[in-house]
């Protein structure tokens, strides 16, 4: 296919039935969107927090393995920098990974100030693992496998505490349906469809001189994921809408060890932790052989890419739809204090991981790319940041390290939030209206919820963790007759604005994925096994035209990330 697909301005939607306002909105309640938020309100006089479902419902709270800082005496910013450019295989944003690594520590440090709980040492000192890809250890955990509820705990907690303050209001059950711009082409709010009582029910509009998108990532785009229900990938589905630019779209994270339930099991998976790995288990083919040694110097530590294709591999030259973790020789004692949550999970569906290997298979588990912002989270359209996983830093490159994520969040939520109020402060971001959505260009042709297991087997097929030129043409194609469909039965609704969502974004991804024709990171080709430097050492980004075109534009990688504000 030598088109790129043509998106609408916007999701069928009612008019807005009702109004707020606020200087700031923040919209999403992970690791990123509650630091904003709470950072914000110390500078800011009136900020709204909106979430999808509940304050606790994100990926924040699926985080099993930690957070990883040099917190160490012995451990070093420059060493979690080079390791983090290591697993981003060329492609990471050198300045926006060194503000993470050394902005990070202090942060992490701010969060136990706040309240949150990190495992310890007998000493009192915060007790640190390994994960895949690092060489030291640098990984805080809580509740042995439970660092992100720990985490999301603690933010929700600060935040209850201000819950009587006037200047930060909280919406909950709020899904962000598109973004409001103004004739400049400015963002001044979004359109929220909230299940609500009262006035603040139904489609309303959410107006405000800055927005902060902190909606997590798109991984019900697959059929397998271990991301939650809410991860539809709105808030970058709506901002590519609104014109702003997305980039490495293609690089989907697929985690190695999730638990196989069997062949046509879907939605959120269990995800067997890399910290499992960390403290030693390993992975084994049908003989009992351990195949990731020899593969890499880190063998079942490997960054998640390698140890994801090794597994692969070992599938296809086997015939298995899966391969073994074995962990039987840490003992029942060890496994059920360091990880009680993934044992009782496991235990729950059956297996047993202190007397029998555990059958794994990658899925998709982390979106590398995003909505592409500077060092201090700004996104090309004027008045739009992005924060988390929503958002592309350049820190992740072409393989996100292993538990760069929740620090990813912590660190530019802080960034933006300071950005913002000073901007405020300066006049910078002035109050603007919205123009109105009948000359604001055309709205979408809604996709039917009914489809949506249909367009995540052929994201699956054509743009899952295996691909090549045959495979992504045909994902186009499919996705281009899910968009020509008529709109039938596709009432306007959160069902049918999440698939809608997923559509978009499936063809925004299928497109990169067609075009990089090499092997790098979580992008797997095929009919291009190898990294090619001479021709991909570049960042793809789409960019919404006026027409409603996508744009594909190229950037070397020795060009800064950001923004045109």
């Amino acid at each position: 296919m030598s088109t790129t697909p043509r998106l609408p301005r916007r999701l069928a939607a009612p008019a807005p039935g009702w109004t707020v306002e606020a200087d700031v909105v923040v919209v999403g309640s992970g690791i990123a969107g509650l630091t904003c938020a709470l950072r914000l309100r110390q500078r800011v006089d009136r900020v709204l927090l909106v979430t999808k479902t509940v304050l606790s419902a994100g990926s924040t709270q699926w985080a099993q393995g930690g957070i990883a800082a040099a917190l160490d005496p012995e451990d070093t910013p420059e060493e979690h920098l080079e390791d983090t450019l290591v697993a981003g295989v060329g492609l990471c944003d050198v300045e926006a990974v060194r503000t993470l690594v050394t902005e990070g520590p202090d942060r992490v440090r701010e969060l136990v100030a706040l309240g949150a709980e990190f495992d310890r040492e007998p000493g009192g000192d915060i007790k640190l693992t390994r994960e895949g890809g690092h060489h030291r250890d640098r990984i805080a955990h809580a509740g042995g496998d439970a660092t992100g509820a720990e985490i999301s705990r603690a933010l929700i907690a600060a935040l209850r505490a201000v819950v009587d303050d006037p200047g930060i209001e909280v919406v909950e059950h709020a899904l962000v349906v598109d973004l409001l711009t103004a004739a400049d082409g400015a963002v001044c709010g979004a359109t929220l469809h909230v299940i609500g009582e009262g006035q603040i029910d139904g489609v309303g509009a959410a107006r405000a001189r800055a927005v902060v998108l902190a909606t997590g990532g798109l991984g019900q785009i697959y059929t397998s994921t271990t991301n939650p229900p809410v991860a539809t990938g709105d808030g970058m589905a709506a901002a590519l809408r609104a014109g702003a630019r997305v980039t490495d779209l293609e690089f989907v994270q697929f985690h190695p060890t999730v638990l196989f339930l069997g062949e046509g099991s879907t939605g959120q998976q269990p995800l067997i932790s890399e910290a499992v790995r960390g403290e030693g288990a390993f992975l084994v083919d049908d003989r009992g052989e351990r195949f990731m040694v020899g593969r890499h110097e880190l063998a079942d530590l490997a960054p998640r890419d390698v140890v994801a294709r090794g597994i692969l591999a070992v599938m296809g030259e086997r015939g298995l739809d899966h391969v073994w973790l074995d962990a039987r020789h840490l003992g029942a004692a060890f496994l059920e204090k360091r990880f009680p949550s993934i044992v009782a999970r496991c235990r729950e569906l059956g297996f047993d991981p202190a007397t029998e290997l555990l059958p794994v298979a990658p899925a998709q588990h982390y979106a590398s790319g995003g909505v592409e912002t500077d060092l201090r989270g700004r996104t090309s359209v004027e008045g739009l940041y992005a924060c988390g996983e929503v958002s592309c830093t350049g820190v992740h490159g072409a393989n996100r390290l292993a538990s760069n994520s929740l620090l990813e969040g912590l660190v530019f939520a802080h960034r933006i939030a300071d950005d913002v109020a000073d901007r405020l402060a300066a006049g910078e971001l002035p109050t603007r209206g919205p123009v109105d959505a009948e000359v604001d260009g055309e709205t979408a042709v809604l996709l039917d919820s009914s489809h949506r297991i249909g367009l995540q087997r052929t994201m699956t097929r054509g743009c899952g963790p295996l691909r090549s030129a045959d495979s992504t043409v045909r994902a186009q194609l499919e996705l281009e007759a899910l968009a020509d469909l008529p709109t039938g039965a596709a009432e306007p609704g959160p069902r049918t604005w999440e698939t809608t969502n997923l559509l978009h974004l499936g063809q925004a991804l299928a497109t990169l994925a067609h075009r990089r024709e090499e092997t790098r990171g979580g992008h797997v080709r095929t009919d291009h096994p190898e990294r090619d430097d001479e021709h991909w050492l570049l960042h793809q980004g789409l960019v919404r035209t006026p027409s409603g075109w996508l744009e594909v534009l190229d950037r070397p990688v020795s060009e800064p990330m950001g923004g045109t504000q």
